[in-house]
């Protein structure tokens, strides 16, 4: 963060010490000391009270802070969406190559932990989805500019909000076909 060295700087330059603009934003020298030193970070109202002593905007004070918090939760974002997406890979495998197993092994009672992990399936795709709508992204296109810290200009963007529906329908189809020939081929095995 930005602001401690800002204020510093904005003290030094007006030729005061701590302590006098501690009495200026009626806080303690201390507290001034652990703005300044990046040990806390100043509330709203002495943000606001520091940017009248100093005579300087608000985003002059903070702009750089601004720039690492928005940074800050958008690597935030991309590790929660890597996060379950991976997980949700996993048991999206394990809910397509454990159906038979645990029916072969356990008879219809393997209905009962295949149901758990598509359950677990379906709650990390829903959370990994919920990611993906708090920040706008539909296509792969979008997905991987976001996991890489970058944005599509404008004319991408509207290419791949065209393309959105007939990816979800060409999703489903691969998926059902996939999943169709695993069940089908792991049929076959557990039955020789």
């Amino acid at each position: 963060m930005e602001v401690g060295a800002q204020i510093k700087k904005y003290r030094i330059s007006m030729g005061i010490s701590q302590e006098e603009l501690a009495e200026k934003v009626y806080v303690s020298r201390q507290t001034v000391s652990n703005w300044e030193t990046e040990k806390n970070y100043p509330d709203i109202h002495s943000i606001l009270l520091l940017s009248s002593v100093f005579n300087v905007s608000l985003d002059q004070l903070i702009k750089g802070d601004v720039e690492i918090m928005k940074k800050e939760i958008k690597d935030t974002e991309i590790k929660k969406l890597n996060k379950y997406g991976g997980i949700y890979a996993v048991f999206l495998i394990l809910t397509v190559v454990s159906l038979v197993p645990f029916i072969a092994f356990m008879d219809w009672y393997g209905l009962i932990p295949w149901g758990i992990v598509c359950t677990v399936a379906v709650y990390f795709a829903f959370k990994a989805e919920k990611v993906k709508k708090e920040n706008h992204l539909s296509t792969y296109k979008e997905i991987v500019a976001f996991t890489e810290g970058k944005r599509l200009d404008e004319m991408e963007e509207q290419q791949e909000i065209g393309k959105r529906p007939y990816q979800t329908v060409m999703y489903m189809l691969g998926s059902a076909a996939i999943a169709f020939v695993v069940v089908y081929l792991m049929a076959k095995f557990f039955s020789l």
